[in-house]
C-alpha cells in the first residue's frame, strides 16, 4: 500500500505556490465538516470538502461546500459519461491519487494531477477552511486565492436543496 502524504507535504505545497498560510492542528478530529466548523466555530457551508472521485479510471478532484452533497449524476454530465460511470475514491485510491485518507484530503499538493472541479455554492464564503494533510489539521484561505492556486473550474455539481 501507498503511504500516506502527511500536514508537512501539504504546507511545502502551500510554500511552493507562494502562499504564507498557516496550518492549524487541533487537538479535536476536523475529519468531517461538521466537526471541522464545530472545532472553528465558523459556518459548516465554509468548509471546504476535498472529495476524490473515479469517472472510470480516472481520478478528479471536487471542492464542495461542507453543508452541501455532490451530485453524481451533476460530475457525470459534465464529463460527458453515464453516472454508473463516476464513484467515490475507496480511501486507498484517495491515497493513491491525492497522497491523503479521507478526512485529511486537501484542495492542493496532490500525488498526480487531476481536473479540479470547485461547486460554485463555495463562492458564498470570502473566507473558507480546508484540510491540511491529516484528520486534525485544517489551513484558511481566501476562496478567490483557492480558485488562483487550484486551477479548479467553478462548476455546479452540488445536489439542488
Amino acid at each position: 500500500m501507498v503511504e500516506p502524504l502527511t500536514p508537512d507535504h501539504v504546507k511545502a505545497a502551500l510554500e511552493a505556490l507562494g502562499l504564507k498560510v498557516s496550518i492549524e492542528h487541533f487537538d479535536s478530529s476536523t475529519a468531517t465538516s461538521q466537526e471541522a466548523a464545530d472545532t472553528l466555530g465558523t459556518e459548516l457551508g465554509s468548509i471546504v470538502k476535498s472529495l476524490c472521485f473515479l469517472i472510470g479510471d480516472e481520478p478528479i478532484m471536487v471542492l464542495g461546500a461542507g453543508d452541501r452533497q455532490m451530485d453524481d449524476r451533476k460530475l457525470a454530465a459534465l464529463r460527458g459519461v453515464g453516472r454508473k460511470k463516476v464513484r467515490m475514491a475507496r480511501p486507498e485510491q484517495s491515497i493513491e491519487f491525492s497522497g491523503y485518507a479521507p478526512g485529511g484530503v486537501p484542495p492542493i499538493g496532490h500525488r498526480v494531477s487531476m481536473p479540479i472541479y470547485i461547486d460554485d455554492t463555495l463562492a458564498r464564503f470570502e473566507t473558507v477552511y480546508a484540510a491540511a494533510g491529516a484528520s486534525d489539521t485544517i489551513f484558511r484561505i481566501a476562496y478567490s486565492k483557492l480558485l488562483e492556486v487550484t486551477g479548479g473550474e467553478v462548476v455546479d455539481v452540488a445536489r439542488n436543496v
